[in-house]
């Protein structure tokens, strides 16, 4: 004999298997977010990190780079000035190899000579560049020789006017063998430098050759 249920209890129990049936549709697992890798930034090739830069500039650091005290980027980039316009012109001897030009040379040349190549180099800055005895000095500390001043640093120069201008000539030797034969020639509201530097023998064997050079600068046409 089968026994019926009063119709409020069927109802109810009707209602909890609605409700199993949804929550078990209702549930599922969620995929787990994918792991993202940052990349890795490439690695400069050779060369990429530093450029030629011209005689004298301080270096520049390799990109990254950030020293203590260093000026902003932009710094590496500061050109050196050099005089330019009123230029002069001159007659090498032809057994002078001019070599390539360079951002702060006016003219540069090979001298061969028994002790080994000196090198003639020709610059140009605005004004004076600190005045006689300060450039002086400098060529001095170029040899290895210390700073002198007045008459005593002044008096063994030589004095030669050509073509309208006045050149200075001075003449170092340093204790290491290497020996600066050099001009100082103003012109123009700029300072012109004719520096021949090298072993003591091809210099002093230049000498003269270097001196008759220097009477041939005159004011470009």
């Amino acid at each position: 004999m089968v026994r019926l249920l009063p119709r409020g209890v069927t109802v109810l129990l009707l209602l909890l298997a609605a409700g199993c049936r949804d929550r078990e549709i209702a549930s599922y697992r969620a995929p787990k977010d994918p792991v993202t890798t940052p990349a890795t930034p490439a690695s400069p090739g050779p060369g990429e990190a530093s450029k030629e830069l011209p005689e004298g500039h301080p270096p520049v650091p390799a990109a990254g780079a950030a020293p203590a005290g260093a000026a902003p980027a932009a710094m590496a980039n500061t050109p050196v000035p050099t005089a330019g316009g009123n230029d002069l012109t001159w007659r090498a001897p032809a057994d002078w190899t001019a070599k390539p030009a360079s951002p702060m040379r006016k003219g540069s040349y090979a001298l061969k000579g028994s002790g080994g190549d000196a090198d003639l180099a020709i610059t140009a800055f605005p004004g004076d560049t600190g005045g006689l005895e300060a450039n002086l000095n400098r060529w001095r500390g170029q040899v290895g020789l210390g700073p002198q001043a007045g008459a005593e640093l002044t008096g063994p120069l030589q004095r030669v006017s050509a073509n309208g201008l006045e050149i200075t000539i001075a003449d170092y030797s340093g204790p290491a063998g290497t020996r600066l034969v050099g001009a100082i020639v103003p012109f123009k509201g700029n300072t012109w430098f004719f520096k021949l530097m090298g072993p003591e023998a091809t210099v002093a064997a230049a000498k003269p050759a270097f001196v008759e050079f220097l009477q041939t600068i005159q004011a470009a046409p």
